[in-house]
């Protein structure tokens, strides 16, 4: 069967499945938020990563329970969790592995980095150097390693989530365009209101917070597994998809859209990867949403997640106190919505 006519056989999901999906995925969120206070944005973007097969950039200060909700989400689906300090000296077979020398049989044995599992969590991600970082291009891309020639598939489902702090600049390493590219969303976490940060204290004393303390998985990995087929099969209309690719267009040529003012602030647009990441993460949100079908709306509740980390400005807008969010809404809003 050629890939055209397997895809025409794919059925939008049937409204049965659409609600053992919702089910299961408050299941998923009832357990997060038994662990992370608020932090509503994050929940909804690590769970759009997680239906859409696509990895999440966190960037925010320290302490902002970024590792509890990566580690949360991983023992609600009963998946294996890997987190990798990233330093200076990290060295890219720290993360994938290496060939050792077995005195005993005298042969080399392959010894798995901590790549290999379900969720990885690379935390501070920019204190690790340039070819530590490209190490993950294959991971993250192809979802394999490779180690003395020899391939390794990576466990599925496979989930990176990254972490940098945006504070520091001392003994960090700018991540690349490349890879920047191959996460689906960057997510910008912001610090609790005065209510949430009283429940965290008040969960620190009641042990809910505790060092070790776990909760019980509430879905398998194939359960999880069927939930990326279902939202793989959310119906996206075509008018849709044009929309998407008109948006993507501008990010290239925004002055004739948003103006010389603006447009000058940006170095460069939006690659092809920006539609698919749009493609696949408004059908995870809606999926989110209870619908079978995709809705402009989807589309524009995520473009800050899917291209400020794509859109990129130039020193230019750095200087001038320009944000990439404020380009984005301007496109947005030159584009009309149908």
């Amino acid at each position: 069967m050629s890939q055209v006519a397997a895809h025409a056989t794919r059925t939008t999901p049937s409204e049965q499945e659409i609600a053992s999906a919702a089910e299961k995925l408050g299941r998923i969120s009832a357990a997060y938020t038994s662990k992370v206070v608020g932090q509503e944005r994050l929940r909804v973007s690590l769970l759009v990563g997680l239906l859409a097969g696509g990895h999440v950039l966190l960037e925010s200060v320290p302490g902002l329970a970024k590792t509890t909700a990566a580690t949360t989400l991983a023992e609600a689906v009963q998946a294996s969790f890997k987190r990798i300090q990233c330093t200076p000296d990290l060295l890219p077979s720290d993360i994938t592995g290496n060939q050792i020398y077995d005195a005993q049989t005298a042969e080399f044995r392959t010894v798995l980095g901590p790549v290999h599992a379900n969720f990885v969590l690379l935390d501070e991600i920019n204190r690790s150097s340039a070819k530590t970082q490209s190490a993950m291009l294959e991971a993250m891309q192809e979802h394999q390693t490779t180690i003395g020639g020899e391939v390794h598939r990576l466990p599925e489902p496979f989930l990176v989530i990254a972490t940098q702090n945006p504070i520091e600049q001392e003994g960090t390493y700018e991540l690349p365009e490349a890879q920047m590219d191959r996460f689906l969303l960057k997510e910008i976490v912001e610090y609790p209101s005065p209510a949430e940060e009283a429940e965290i204290l008040s969960r620190i004393d009641s042990g809910i917070l505790a060092s070790g303390s776990s909760i019980d998985a509430v879905v398998s990995t194939r359960e999880l597994l069927e939930l990326q087929d279902i939202a793989s099969r959310i119906y996206v209309d075509p008018v849709v998809r044009n929309y998407i690719v008109q948006l993507i267009y501008v990010t290239r040529e925004p002055a004739q859209y948003i103006g010389e003012d603006l447009a000058r602030y940006v170095k460069y647009g939006a690659s092809p990867r920006a539609s698919i990441a749009f493609l696949q993460a408004a059908r995870a949100l809606a999926l989110l949403s209870g619908r079978s079908y995709v809705t402009p709306d989807d589309v524009r509740g995520l473009r800050h997640l899917v291209l400020r980390h794509r859109v990129l400005l130039n020193f230019e807008a750095e200087a001038d106190g320009v944000r990439s969010e404020q380009i984005i809404d301007a496109i947005f809003g030159a584009v009309p919505t149908p």
